[in-house]
């Protein structure tokens, strides 16, 4: 008969059982990099062996709290907090272990331990594993809003096993789920003790949820900075920038038409399908360019394959970004009416790039398309684009958008995929009555579609608020404030000393 789940419950550790890797060290290096910079990182790295000596001397809780407090010591609260909401969920994500998760979730009440900082853990834990409680170490954090760099208790263990023994009072949890070779003692305290080889043949008879996929995510890095692939970005960063500086000279001084062949040799490429539209003929209207939106590079790249400078419409671009662009950039307002004529004009004199997403997204997935587009013209040449880079990711909600082509160009081979579909039929545009919001979600399908991705109703507000904490609403600042922003996402290690 199969066992009733509404009163089940399961206690499971998160490292090495519900995470595949066992080791959190490369989670620490990300709040190290997101939160403060390269100084901390090349710290946290350089101290890698001594964890893992300690660690191989039975002193685990010592390397951990030595970890922690390389990676935050200095940092504002509200800093780690912002890394764990918009960085860490997606790494996590990609490191979750589909069978435990299984056993996991077929449970009523589900519990999670984790000798990380709760902080690091609980939004991705509980957002996306769908876990009741989280359970891990604290931090300190002094008066003015700063973590010390040490954790509330002595004895980490002993301090999450009786606070797992006070959840669940005089009622044993049913399951505890650990990895292979766990010494875990709050597992002592379930019914049963499973470990991962054996976890499959807990089949219960429930629906098994599906893990909340991760749409957003921000931070600078692709991959998960173990201590080999962070010992591989700092050795790339010097020669990385210097190649950033010298493919941005290159784009800056040579004709549109050059730009493709010379990318080749210096580790780019431009993967064009489709047949693109001949250029406008003199006395008529230029074609609209609605183009999916993966980086700001977007237009830049259609700009190339077509061989003629393309002018684009761009909202949240930094003034640094616009300075170094090889093509016209058309500053839209977000207000309607203005930029509507803004548009017109444009198209009135030539070949446009719109964006309507209004921003990026990294994940497989399409945001809303503003209709604005559909509203102006009926010559639309959709046009899928999509990248692949190594190192960096080329976009931020959270740091300074002026790096953002820096990033870009410092990836090892940076490659793109440019797909031009068909012109749109009249009878599929305005002109033939279709209203605005069925074109552009007619054509946002048929981009989705040729990228296998899926379409969203989410807009830039969704994506701004999860990330940033903000509708993504853009305020025109100064440089010195830009400078000032800068410095503070670089501020030495040391500088908590000042607060404390």
């Amino acid at each position: 008969m199969a066992k009733t789940l509404k009163d089940s419950s399961v206690v499971s550790e998160l490292e090495g059982t519900l995470l595949k890797d066992p080791d959190p060290f490369s989670y620490f290096m990300l709040v190290a990099f997101e939160a403060s910079g390269l100084i901390r990182f090349a710290l946290l790295l350089t101290a890698w062996p001594v964890i893992c000596l300690l660690d191989l001397m039975g002193f685990g809780e010592a390397g951990l709290k030595l970890m922690i407090f390389i990676a935050v010591a200095g940092l504002p609260e509200t800093e780690i907090q912002s890394v764990a909401r918009a960085v860490l969920p997606k790494f996590y994500m990609d490191d979750v272990d589909m069978e435990a998760w299984k056993v996991f979730s077929s449970f009523d009440k589900r519990v999670v331990v984790t000798k990380t900082p709760t902080i690091m853990v609980e939004r991705f834990v509980k957002e996306h594993l769908r876990a009741d409680e989280v359970i891990g170490s604290e931090l300190l954090v002094n008066r003015f809003g700063y973590a010390t760099g040490f954790v509330r208790d002595d004895n980490i263990g002993l301090r999450i096993y009786e606070r797992v023994a006070k959840i669940f009072g005089d009622q044993q949890p049913e399951v505890g789920l650990g990895r292979p070779g766990s010494a875990s003692s709050v597992l002592s305290l379930c019914k049963e003790q499973t470990q991962a080889p054996s976890m499959t043949s807990h089949n219960h008879d429930h629906q098994v949820l599906r893990p909340l996929p991760v749409i957003f995510h921000d931070g600078r890095l692709v991959k998960r900075p173990t201590a080999s692939t962070g010992l591989l970005i700092l050795l790339w960063m010097p020669l990385g920038i210097l190649l950033a500086i010298l493919r941005i000279l290159v784009g800056i001084t040579l004709p549109m038409r050059a730009i493709p062949y010379t990318s080749r040799l210096f580790g780019g490429k431009v993967v064009v399908k489709g047949k693109p539209p001949p250029r406008p003929s003199a006395g008529n209207a230029g074609v609209l360019f609605v183009c999916t939106h993966r980086t700001l590079m977007d237009p830049v790249v259609l700009s190339t394959v077509l061989g003629r400078r393309i002018p684009a419409v761009t909202y949240s671009i930094s003034r640094l970004s616009e300075i170094l662009s090889p093509i016209p950039t058309v500053r839209l307002t977000r207000i309607r009416h203005v930029d509507a004529d803004k548009i017109k004009t444009e198209l009135s004199k030539g070949d446009l790039a719109v964006c309507p997403e209004g921003t990026t997204c990294r994940e497989p997935f399409l945001l809303r398309f503003s209709a604005l587009f559909a509203e102006l013209t009926d010559r639309i040449v959709p046009v899928a684009m999509n990248y692949r880079v190594g190192f960096f990711h080329a976009t931020t909600a959270r740091g300074w958008k002026g790096l953002d082509p820096i990033f870009f160009f410092m990836n090892p081979r940076p490659v793109y995929e440019v797909t031009f579909l068909n012109q749109l039929p009249v009878d599929a545009t305005c002109t033939a009555g279709k209203s605005p919001h069925d074109v552009a979600n007619y054509v946002q399908r048929i981009l989705a579609a040729t990228l296998g991705f899926e379409c969203t109703n989410f807009t830039r507000k969704d994506k701004y608020r999860v990330l940033a904490g903000n509708d993504g609403t853009v305020s025109y600042i100064s440089c010195a404030d830009q400078i000032k922003k800068l410095m503070r996402n670089i501020k030495p290690f040391f500088h908590w000393w000042e607060k404390l």
